[in-house]
């Protein structure tokens, strides 16, 4: 028994060994076509990964941006009490529309006074021009009167001058009389045009005064005039009109409310949107305004937006910051900087009206042809 055991021991040994050498080893023809898999596997991976980069190579994109426009926030431009509120939430508007309608009675009231002192001052006018004429006139007068005593004064002297020149030739041909009489008529006649050059110089005086009276009622006028113009602008203000086309949005007025300058009453999102993307600066090296933009809007997937590089900021967002990076520290840590670069949206046209500032947008910018 022993001996059988040991010969089927024996015989079963070598099947073993064989079996364990077969499956340690692989058929050459399958490692032939095993390397050839592979060979291919890599070939197929490194072009496809060539043509991925062949192909991305031309584009630079970025998911940091978002759909921008400037929105118009619509403020009264004085103090009432609302009257009509024309418009509600997401309602297009056009520039001109009237939106809110604040009470006019005060700023009637107002106008109606700046118009009664404006006819007041045209009254004051009138008046010191008026007055201005007669002073001048006057004035005019003395002067011709000065002139008739002037004439009158000189013939006086000159009579004096005569009678005294005919006693010293001929004493009896002249009496005392005659004499004292001449002598009486020019200093009368002198003292009378003395008299009426110092009423030429009171009359230049008043015409002085009444100029200077006709200024200050021009000024007045003037005064009168800007407070009618103001108090007609602020009837205007009554009316707080759109600025420009848009939809009406954060709606913070109703009808009874008080409202004062300054205090916003709506906001007026214009159609007129772009896209502000904050590319890293290692991407706009060959970034060019003019080139053509894929816009995909999260907003929108199934709308295919295009566009093309309206201008690229100068300078990074950080260094228009409130508190701009002070790295003049020796702990400073580079960090890549994005750039705002402004897209145009060039179409679909119609739909371009569903765009609001805000929305996420991912950019694909065409840098090579």
């Amino acid at each position: 028994m022993d001996s059988e055991e040991q010969r089927s021991g024996n015989v079963d040994a070598p099947a073993g060994a064989g079996a364990a050498s077969g499956s340690s080893g692989m058929d050459p023809r399958k490692r032939r076509r095993f390397v050839i898999i592979a060979i291919i596997v890599v070939l197929v991976v490194g072009i496809v990964a060539l043509l991925w980069w062949l192909h991305a190579r031309q584009f630079e994109d970025t998911d940091d941006a978002y759909i921008d426009t400037h929105i118009a926030h619509i403020s009264p431009q004085i103090a009432g009490r609302v009257l009509h509120v024309l418009v509600n939430d997401d309602q297009q508007v056009q520039a001109g529309q009237l939106l809110v309608q604040i009470d006019p009675s005060e700023t009637q009231s107002r106008l109606a006074q700046a118009e009664a002192q404006l006819s007041q001052a045209e009254a004051q006018l009138a008046q010191r021009q008026a007055d201005l004429s007669v002073r001048q006139a006057t004035y005019e007068q003395a002067r011709a009167t000065a002139r008739g005593a002037a004439a009158q004064a000189s013939n006086a002297a000159q009579d004096l001058a005569r009678y005294r020149s005919l006693e010293s030739q001929l004493p009896e041909a002249v009496a005392a009389q005659q004499l004292d009489q001449a002598r009486s008529t020019a200093v009368n006649t002198e003292a009378q045009y003395q008299s009426l050059n110092k009423q030429i110089g009171a009359a230049a005086a008043q015409v002085k005064a009444a100029e200077t009276a006709v200024t200050g009622a021009q000024a007045a006028l003037k005064s009168a005039q800007a407070q009618v113009q103001q108090a007609q602008i602020n009837m205007g203000y009554t009316r707080v009109l759109a600025p420009e086309d848009g939809t009406v949005a954060n709606l913070n007025v109703a009808v009874g409310n008080a409202v004062a300058p300054g205090s916003e009453l709506l906001a007026l999102v214009p159609f007129d949107v772009w896209v502000t993307a904050n590319f890293k600066e290692t991407q706009l090296g060959l970034m060019r305004p003019g080139e053509p933009v894929d816009i995909k809007v999260d907003a929108f997937p199934d709308i295919a937006f295009h566009g093309h590089v309206d201008s690229i900021q100068r300078g990074a967002g950080q260094a228009f910051a409130v508190l701009p990076a002070q790295n003049a520290t020796g702990n400073f840590v580079k960090v890549v900087q994005r750039v705002p670069v402004k897209i145009i949206i060039d179409g679909p046209r119609d739909a371009l009206p569903r765009l609001g500032p805000g929305m996420s947008v991912m950019p694909r910018v065409h840098v090579r042809p």
